[in-house]
């Protein structure tokens, strides 16, 4: 019964992560690519509707934090702490760098997310092997 909930949860919270993913896109390319020329009430409510489902993914997250076992949580929760604190120290190295005229040309935010994304699945895959 554990096993299914956990696939559940996992299932549902990856419908929430497409669905956020696909608001996000339509939020960054709609202004560009879908509503030409730009129409601020429908770039706004791009917006407004990828905030709202990214609140219902932070719910399935928790839900699925929920679900999982013991080990499990505490594997997800070192790899989230250290993909935090690998985001905010690089990202306010950053802000500081840059406001020192240190960096010579800008860096896209995007490069952040992808950063700690990476840092996420290596931690995550390093409390596996550590916990085995």
């Amino acid at each position: 019964m554990q096993a299914h909930n956990e696939i559940k949860a996992t299932a549902r919270f990856a419908l929430w992560t497409l669905a956020w993913v696909a608001t996000l896109a339509l939020a960054k390319f709609g202004p560009q690519h879908l509503w030409d020329p730009p129409q601020r009430v429908a770039s706004w409510a791009a917006v407004a509707v990828n905030l709202a489902v990214g609140i219902g993914w932070i719910v399935a997250f928790t839900h699925v934090l929920r679900t999982i076992d013991e080990l499990q949580r505490k594997i997800m929760q070192d790899a989230l702490a250290v993909t935090l604190g690998v985001g905010w120290i690089l990202g306010f190295a950053y802000v500081v760098t840059d406001d020192a005229s240190l960096v010579a040309r800008d860096v896209d935010i995007a490069v952040l997310p992808a950063l700690m994304g990476v840092v996420f699945v290596v931690a995550f895959v390093v409390g596996k092997i550590r916990y085995r």
